[in-house]
């Protein structure tokens, strides 16, 4: 492990912006009939259509009107001002952002006084127009996209550099494939649960065996979904929000750190699992909001590959480092298992809205709103993200 990467900073920041914000409304699309309809080779919607369908059941969950939203951040599939343009609203605040930072913006745009009720909106047509998350023209092609393929290592996908990542986490950890395969099948038994879904058919061990390899170690059930759709999320500064909703759930705390050296050699990824960074962005969101592994009722994680889940679970402190692959096989993180671990089922069986709809399952979860898969009494649950070396936490709570 490079000395670079684990030279961390100690200090972390003083509970100040515990609880001064809060999630009072929620809205998406319908995801499985924008699926649906996409494979019956229609284009249902494009990122700003579905963005906005998102931002009106937002509005009307969190029952106020758009002239009351001072704040707006959008995700980077959408252009900010377009987005204000057709939603009519102009806000005092705003920018781009993605899922987890758009919710760290928002805290801290409240926290300064710049906005008091924040509109978070994405949308995105990806599966309708062809999106490619691999290949020279990933994504347009665009050179700052350097977690999408390095030509160095001749890579032209993020899912070779997850099977790398993967690969070396097996060797360095005496991870197996079976226990990989736990989380694809934890996630489908969650997932087989809610109407929102794409993917509800249950899958067992030996089906995740069974399954082809994509690029490998990586399975087919490994991979998340891609498919069209949008989500919103209303947060409000917390005495308004009080006003607003007589259910809020609180943006607890939230943490971040990155790995940025040799991050174009791949090292933070492939050598250190991005172990240093998620333990500094759980350490600031725990001391924030005074919580710690043991008080989290649920955890969600983005996943656009299954790997994630296994680092997050060392990286943040649910298991020892090395023990993540008999915490997935003893203690489970699947319907009736210890740890509740992406209850809606995720990127990989629910839908791909790049860690926005995960937000939108933790505010469900602590509302108690998530019927048959509903995890009884809980109270806080956890958010974590790390994507190309930026590590974040998020803590919410009731």
């Amino acid at each position: 492990m490079s000395e670079s990467n684990t030279a961390r900073s100690t200090r972390h920041p003083s509970p100040r912006n515990r609880r001064v914000a809060a999630v009072v409304g929620v809205g998406h699309t319908d995801w499985v009939e924008d699926w649906a309809r996409c494979r019956r080779g229609e284009r249902p919607n494009d990122s700003y259509g579905y963005g906005l369908s998102a931002l009106r059941n937002a509005l009307a969950d969190a029952k106020v009107t758009r002239d009351e939203i001072d704040g707006l951040i959008v995700g980077p599939t959408t252009a900010y001002e377009r987005v204000g343009e057709l939603a009519g609203i102009n806000p005092r605040w705003g920018g781009q952002a993605d899922a987890v930072l758009a919710v760290a913006q928002a805290v801290m745009a409240i926290e300064a006084g710049y906005a008091e009720v924040v509109a978070l909106v994405y949308g995105n047509d990806q599966r309708s127009v062809g999106t490619q998350y691999g290949g020279p023209e990933a994504m347009g092609g665009g050179a700052f996209l350097s977690y999408v393929y390095h030509a160095p290592w001749g890579f032209t996908s993020q899912g070779a550099l997850y099977a790398l990542t993967l690969q070396s986490y097996k060797h360095a950890r005496g991870f197996t494939e079976a226990e990989m395969g736990e989380v694809a099948v934890a996630q489908r038994g969650w997932s087989s649960m809610n109407p929102n879904a794409i993917q509800r058919k249950r899958i067992t061990i030996e089906d995740y065996m069974a399954s082809r390899y994509v690029c490998e170690p990586l399975h087919l059930f490994d991979y998340c979904l891609i498919n069209d759709g949008g989500v919103a999320l209303i947060i409000a500064e917390a005495e308004r929000a009080k006003r607003m909703n007589a259910r809020p759930v609180y943006i607890e705390g939230v943490g971040r750190s990155d790995l940025n050296t040799r991050a174009t050699s791949l090292n933070p990824r492939i050598d250190d699992f991005y172990l240093p960074a998620q333990r500094e962005a759980a350490a600031q969101s725990y001391a924030v909001s005074g919580l710690g592994p043991q008080d989290m009722d649920i955890l969600q994680v983005y996943d656009s590959f299954s790997v994630h889940v296994p680092l997050a679970l060392e990286g943040y402190g649910y298991c020892p480092v090395g023990e993540a692959g008999r915490f997935l096989r003893e203690a489970g993180i699947g319907p009736g298992g210890r740890l509740p671990t992406n209850t809606s089922g995720g990127h990989l069986s629910e839908t791909y809205m790049q860690g926005w709809a995960h937000q939108i399952e933790c505010v469900r979860q602590l509302r108690g709103e998530c019927g048959e898969r509903q995890v009884q009494g809980a109270r806080h649950v956890h958010y974590t993200s790390d994507v190309a070396g930026k590590c974040f936490s998020v803590i919410y709570g009731v």
